[in-house]
């Protein structure tokens, strides 16, 4: 601009103020570093990351813990510990259940890839590992079950055994549908969100229905 060259400040005119960025300015979440940690408490760390997942399955209400901080180290525990589980052969027979483990692994994560898909095209806001975590995590009520009804079963397979094992996998079916519709429910369109809830409702039948005609070899 003409006429700034002719302008200059005279030396009795103090200069007020701070240039300094101050040092302490910064959060310590900042300068936090996983890095420099040692392997056990990393360890730790997700341990209990992945037992407050547990907690919130148990006690499912409206939340975004398991869509804020998802992870799939949980659901696949669930998922091989579920497999393992429904495996029918024996220790003395031919057949090593091998190919019935890969069946229910393969059920289990196509069923959750596809209800995540079909969340996904009907609008839903939250993302493809967001949807498998929380998937993979309502699936704890089934394993229970899956255990419980291993224990009713070595008293026997009589009419009782049978009625006590439909009754706890009806309750833990209903608990694990509930547990993920909670926290997919705001998630979805409005108008759409029975769309989304029946393949729920059809995955975790399945797995349910595996639990309760599961007989051990």
């Amino acid at each position: 601009f003409p006429g700034l060259a002719d302008v200059s400040i005279s030396e009795d005119i103090p200069v007020e103020g701070e240039i300094t960025v101050p040092v302490g300015s910064r959060s310590p979440d900042e300068d936090y570093s996983t890095l420099d940690e040692p392997v056990k408490d990393t360890i730790m760390r997700d341990l209990k990351a992945v037992g407050k997942k547990f907690i919130h399955v148990m006690y499912p209400k409206k939340s975004s813990t398991l869509l804020r901080d998802w992870d799939l180290w949980g659901p696949l525990v669930l998922c091989v510990s579920l497999a393992l589980m429904l495996q029918g052969g024996s220790a003395d027979s031919k057949d090593d259940g091998g190919p019935q483990f890969a069946e229910v692994f393969v059920i289990i994560w196509f069923g959750a890839v596809v209800i995540t898909l079909n969340s996904k095209l009907l609008g839903g806001t939250i993302s493809f590992f967001q949807s498998l975590c929380v998937l993979g995590y309502c699936i704890l009520p089934l394993t229970v079950a899956m255990l419980v009804c291993r224990l009713v079963l070595l008293a026997g397979s009589g009419t009782v055994s049978f009625i006590i094992r439909l009754i706890i996998v009806v309750a833990m079916f209903g608990w694990s549908t509930l547990a993920s519709t909670a926290f997919l429910a705001d998630s979805q369109p409005p108008n759409r969100k029975a769309l989304v809830v029946y393949p729920i409702f059809l995955f975790y039948f399945v797995i349910s229905w595996m639990i309760l005609t599961f007989t051990p070899q």
